[in-house]
């Protein structure tokens, strides 16, 4: 019995996912013992088709949080910086995971240090502005 289509179609998306990852995996498995490069390759190319893949759906997240904070009275400017933190705590996991899969554990953790520092640098204007709002509401 087929799963009913959602809107945006996730449950499929979802399946076409995880039937791609499946299947990459075990060619990968397979290829490992003859040609471990390749499959780093297969398996690298296969995570960066994922994300390719789920494009649309990340543009729409965007579209709706913007319209949200349009709507809220919300400065723009805030909820991209919010953004632009989560694309690089993504971003930076992505890269990490990709690292530890070749072996290289050491930088996988430098880039997720080098993650964390840039999300604090992007975060300290908004952290700025809720202390001085904070400040504000305590009375004298």
């Amino acid at each position: 019995m087929p799963f009913p289509r959602v809107k945006g179609g996730l449950r499929i998306e979802i399946l076409q996912i995880v039937g791609i990852a499946f299947v990459s995996t075990f060619l990968a498995l397979i290829v490992k013992e003859q040609k471990p490069n390749f499959a780093f390759l297969l398996t690298v190319f296969v995570g960066c088709a994922i994300f390719l893949f789920l494009i649309d759906q990340i543009y729409a997240v965007i579209h709706m949080l913007e319209k949200i904070a349009v709507n809220a009275n919300i400065n723009i400017v805030y909820v991209e910086t919010i953004l632009k933190i989560i694309g690089i705590a993504y971003i930076a996991e992505f890269a990490a995971q990709i690292t530890k899969d070749a072996g290289q554990g050491a930088i996988a953790s430098k880039i997720e240090l080098a993650g964390k520092i840039l999300i604090l640098a992007m975060a300290i204007p908004i952290l700025t502005v809720l202390i001085e709002t904070i400040i504000q509401l305590i009375p004298n």
